[in-house]
């Protein structure tokens, strides 16, 4: 595929996420991602054949934006608790946005589709992050500024309190302070006591 290519295909699941953030999953057709591109439908199917496809597409490009924000965003000598504290919150914020995050979108999505664990995207991420923490607590508790006895039941238990924190805040919301008591609770979990 071509620069150009490359940039029309861009172009398309930049544009076709703002449709995802507006309808969901469900509501949105190939006709609605067409007219928001101002493309001929021969156009989009040319990248993609289903609006499946390009959010999953959305889906990958989303995940490796915030990877790329959080990574950023890490100075050389950030210690374990500094990450942490920095990852949390990336968490607060991205839970507290009422709008442009497909959290709806993807919900309707896995609700709505038999996928296959293999080809789980939610469930990718979920699981590398809970590696991805659990190597944190363990640098943490290697340097003595974390207390834990199994990192990785804890990395997995901080991740089902983010994954329910994002649902309550889509359905009966969820205030700042909120979020903020059960940040700490996690953080007091691990002996940080602010």
């Amino acid at each position: 595929m071509g620069e150009k290519s490359l940039q029309k295909k861009q172009y398309i699941l930049e544009t076709a996420r703002k449709v995802f953030m507006e309808k969901g999953f469900k509501n949105v057709t190939m006709k609605d991602i067409v007219e928001a591109c101002d493309i001929s439908r021969g156009g989009l199917y040319l990248y993609f054949g289903s609006t499946e496809e390009i959010f999953l597409e959305v889906l990958k490009m989303e995940a490796g934006e915030a990877d790329d924000v959080f990574s950023d965003n890490i100075t050389e000598d950030a210690t374990a608790s500094d990450i942490l504290m920095l990852f949390l919150k990336e968490q607060k914020r991205e839970l507290l946005r009422k709008k442009n995050n497909l959290t709806v979108a993807t919900y309707e999505y896995f609700f709505s589709t038999d996928v296959p664990k293999k080809d789980n995207i939610l469930k990718k991420q979920f699981d590398s992050a809970v590696k991805i923490i659990e190597k944190l607590i363990e640098a943490g508790v290697e340097n003595g500024e974390f207390e834990c006895e199994d990192c990785r039941v804890t990395a997995r238990n901080i991740m089902f309190v983010l994954e329910g924190l994002k649902i309550t805040a889509r359905t009966i919301g969820v205030s700042s302070d909120t979020v903020d008591e059960e940040l700490m609770y996690i953080l007091q979990g691990l002996g940080i006591d602010d």
